[in-house]
């Protein structure tokens, strides 16, 4: 298995990396990547970018703001984190399971002292019942990669700064605030890794996983772009990441919202309903699927606004292609209701 240490700080140079790599044949899965980045926010796939930001915080502190490709919810990340990614064949990965990909680094944290270290949930890392590792997940194409964060040192006064948790999210939980359910990882690793940076820790982390003693060793492994990696990497770069409409979006204004947290995650669907009918219709979330929500809103644009309609328009949809782990006659109860 090859691995590749991004060499930029910017988020969104990164995420392009991803995508560029995943969709190329320069590497054949699977492979992994490790990057780490200046203060930002990545935003998931379906989430409402102004509603999980602190916009005025984020402007004031230079934070970069981005959205990813894959679903699950915002991200913010700094020099303290590391993140790192799965691309493997998607015909060898069940969506959704991230527990048996993120194993090797589990592992490797057990080896690092970090004995309590466990998967639970459906996408978080945790020690100790507080997370320190949210993944995210997507394929496209015949391939499938994993993408997560590990915080070693992070600041998390920053983390609840800078995101608006909703309160949904939260009481379902049972906790009272995002700092207290989160952790850096620093504090539980063995002494002799309690003075390394995060850019020690990456390499450690790599060394680790790949059965060497030395990163010289394991730098046989290491695959470095070239320019053409670069130029198409750029090219990716400006169409999405650093794309306003990609990151924001236009958000029409609605008149009915239908929202609701389940333990696989939120659903929040908007509709413009006039003369009886849906004009528009859009669905946020932090849910994962392997489909395109936009199959979802397409279906339902343009029908009667009643139960029983939407919820035929829905019943001929696989729900759980777009909204894995969440019962479909759920989703069409919550779609459906007018209230």
């Amino acid at each position: 298995m090859q691995y590749v240490v991004m060499k930029t700080d910017d988020i969104r140079t990164n995420l392009a990396t991803e995508q560029y790599l995943m969709n190329s044949d320069k590497i054949k899965p699977p492979f992994m990547l490790f990057y780490i980045e200046k203060p930002c926010i990545i935003v998931g796939r379906n989430q409402n970018t102004m509603e999980e930001i602190n916009q005025k915080y984020c402007e004031e502190h230079g934070i970069t703001i981005t959205r990813r490709l894959s679903g699950g919810g915002a991200m913010y990340q700094d020099l303290g984190n590391l993140c790192f990614s799965f691309v493997v064949p998607a015909e060898n990965q069940k969506f959704g399971d991230f527990k048996s990909l993120v194993q090797p680094v589990v592992d490797a944290l057990h080896k690092m002292g970090v004995t309590g270290a466990e998967t639970t949930g459906r996408n978080d890392i945790v020690v100790d019942g507080k997370k320190f590792s949210g993944n995210a997940m997507y394929t496209r194409g015949g391939k499938t990669f994993s993408h997560g964060t590990l915080m070693f040192d992070v600041d998390t006064d920053a983390v609840a700064d800078a995101l608006r948790v909703p309160k949904d999210k939260i009481e379902s939980k049972g906790i009272k605030s995002v700092r207290s359910r989160v952790t850096n990882l620093k504090p539980y690793v063995s002494e002799e890794y309690k003075d390394f940076d995060t850019f020690q820790f990456r390499d450690e982390l790599i060394k680790l996983i790949w059965g060497v003693d030395s990163l010289e060793e394991a730098q046989q492994y290491e695959y470095q772009l070239d320019d053409e990696d670069k130029k198409g990497i750029e090219a990716i770069e400006q169409k999405l990441y650093k794309n306003w409409d990609w990151v924001y979006g236009k958000s029409p204004e609605f008149t009915v919202k239908r929202r609701k947290h389940f333990t696989s995650g939120t659903i929040d669907a908007r509709f413009l309903v006039e003369d009886g009918k849906i004009k528009d219709i859009k669905i946020y979330g932090d849910f994962f699927g392997s489909g395109d929500v936009k199959d979802v809103e397409d279906a339902l644009r343009g029908l009667k606004y009643d139960v029983s309609t939407i919820k035929e328009a829905l019943g001929k949809l696989d729900l759980n292609k777009y909204f894995v782990g969440i019962d479909a006659e759920d989703i069409k109860e919550l779609i459906s209701t007018q209230q």
